[in-house]
């Protein structure tokens, strides 16, 4: 093996002929043979470049509508062959096989097929079977043979030609395979996903595949001591934090991200309804509120517990407007997302350089499907995704006394918030809009009373007459194991209350509640968020 190898012979063939041209001309002027297949030929020749078809070298006609083209020993025989081993070599002389120093291929469009929504013959039509066959072949030979799968690669390439008088380096050929695999394991996973969850609806498949490309280094991760970076999965991915446009602000970090998507999963459960903001710290919220106008709901969220809201993020559910951005400008904010911003609010958002104003465009479905994935030592959790959702319909009334209208809207308002809250989770609620939320407790009663206690904070800071869990409704993420949780709600004034219920203990609950004059609701259904 030497280092420099000179490319004389290039194979050309690719679904993406981004640069083909400008490459081919290059080549070409250097005087290295181009040989290329079908679409690929056609546009070099009417670019005005002399191109050899894959059948002049091979002696056989393409056939089988392309399906067989480049599978042929004088393909792979050119790609494989070990230049400086003497049996290869003579095996390349007697079968007239000539070397091929570069080939450059990208492979057809299944991803953007299956995205488009195609039918099953098609999207099987777009299963490339030669592309990544030559890919692989020219990778592991990369000793001898450069392997260019990306267009964005081209520039590299060329510069490398350049560089070393119309040959690369071992090193150069090296990074070109190894990024050559990861295409071919990215593009297989792809289908092997395809078939196991779309064609076979396998939800938890035999095998998992994650399969990802990066977008970003982070300056770091949880901590400055932890490296990061954020990926984007192949396929048609939910439209959230990482395709979101940042108009202006810092680059995100990683809690920034964690943060972020956090506060778009749950504004978007209030999608296509009135405005709603939601107040995020920690990945949990702190504060949510719905009502008629956007600025409402943004001081009724804030009052929640405007302590924990400084350096937090703040979701929309709507495009914000003037009078809201300046209000949130107030406080020191990360990150703002929502769906856009008017010219007012952004002239109000840009005052503030280092805030980070994300738009998303559409917000992404609360209900849709997937799998969530947690990396554990030695193993990797999977479940589908908590899309699970409450109606009026699916509630029991389990108490003497049935919760009146508007009890049953704010229950169901802090069961949507409950279900985005770090277990323990209780969520109290009032007149659409979070009163105090206990979060990631080892115990409910503590959750309960922790958000009691943020509460009476906000009454003392706002001056109200009351705290507003006077009158409330209390979500509980899962059911109470005992009725301590249930009656520490009933002392900051609860008169509503929505759990899971299917405890051993259920009926001393209920009995709790009745004893309290509370009026409960099961749902049958838990939100457990670690």
């Amino acid at each position: 093996m030497t280092d420099a190898v000179t490319v004389k012979r290039a194979l050309l063939s690719v679904s993406d002929k981004s640069g083909l041209v400008e490459l081919g001309r290059d080549l070409a002027a250097r005087g290295v043979e181009l040989v290329s297949t079908g679409g690929t030929a056609r546009a070099l020749r009417d670019a005005g470049l002399a191109v050899k078809d894959i059948s002049e070298l091979t002696g056989f006609p393409e056939m089988m509508d392309g399906r067989v083209k480049t599978l042929h020993p004088k393909v792979h025989g050119g790609l494989l062959a070990v230049r400086d081993d003497a049996a290869h070599a003579t095996a390349m002389a007697e079968h007239d096989i000539g070397a091929i120093d570069l080939v450059v291929v990208n492979l057809y469009p299944f991803e953007a097929t299956v995205a488009k929504g195609a039918g099953r013959p098609e999207i099987i039509e777009n299963i490339d079977i030669g592309g990544p066959s030559m890919v692989r072949s020219s990778a592991k030979n990369h000793a001898y043979v450069t392997i260019a799968t990306d267009p964005g690669d081209y520039a590299a390439l060329q510069g490398e030609l350049a560089d070393r008088d119309g040959a690369t380096s071992y090193d150069f050929r090296k990074a070109m395979a190894a990024k050559a695999f990861a295409a071919t394991a990215a593009y297989d996973s792809m289908i092997a996903n395809w078939f196991a969850q779309s064609d076979q609806g396998q939800g938890l498949p035999d095998r998992l595949f994650a399969n990802g490309r990066k977008a970003d280094e982070l300056r770091y991760g949880e901590n400055p001591h932890q490296s990061a970076a954020i990926y984007i999965p192949a396929g048609p991915p939910a439209r959230g934090i990482p395709q979101a446009e940042q108009v202006q602000g810092k680059e995100l970090s990683y809690n920034n991200y964690n943060d972020a998507d956090a506060a778009l999963n749950l504004v978007s459960e209030f999608a296509g309804q009135d405005p709603a903001i939601v107040i995020v710290k920690h990945a949990n919220p702190c504060g949510v509120a719905q009502a008629g106008s956007q600025i409402e709901a943004w001081e009724a969220a804030l009052a929640c517990d405007s302590v924990s809201a400084f350096g937090g993020i703040v979701a929309s559910n709507t495009p914000l407007d003037g009078r809201t951005a300046e209000a949130i400008c107030k406080i020191f904010t990360e990150v703002v997302v929502a769906p856009d911003a008017d010219e007012e609010a952004r002239a109000f958002f840009a005052a503030k350089k280092n805030l980070r104003l994300l738009l998303t465009g559409e917000l992404p479905d609360a209900a849709r499907g997937g799998l969530s994935i947690k990396s554990i030592t030695g193993g990797i959790l999977a479940q589908s995704r908590d899309n699970g959702r409450i109606t009026r319909d699916d509630l029991k009334v389990v108490t003497e006394r049935a919760p009146t209208e508007q009890e049953l809207d704010d229950c169901l308002f802090a069961w949507t918030v409950a279900k985005h809250v770090k277990s323990n989770a209780i969520v109290y609620a009032k007149d659409g809009a979070t009163a105090g939320i206990g979060a990631g407790q080892m115990n409910r009663r503590d959750s309960a009373r922790i958000a009691a206690i943020k509460a009476q904070e906000a009454a003392g800071k706002y001056d109200w007459d009351q705290p507003r869990t006077v009158g409330s409704a209390v979500a509980s993420d899962a059911f109470f194991p005992f009725a301590d949780g249930l009656l520490s709600a009933a002392e900051a004034g609860a008169t509503a209350v929505i759990q899971p219920g299917g405890s051993m203990r259920d009926q001393e609950v209920i009995d709790a509640a009745n004893e309290q004059g509370l009026a409960m609701v099961f749902t049958g259904m838990r939100h457990f968020n670690h």
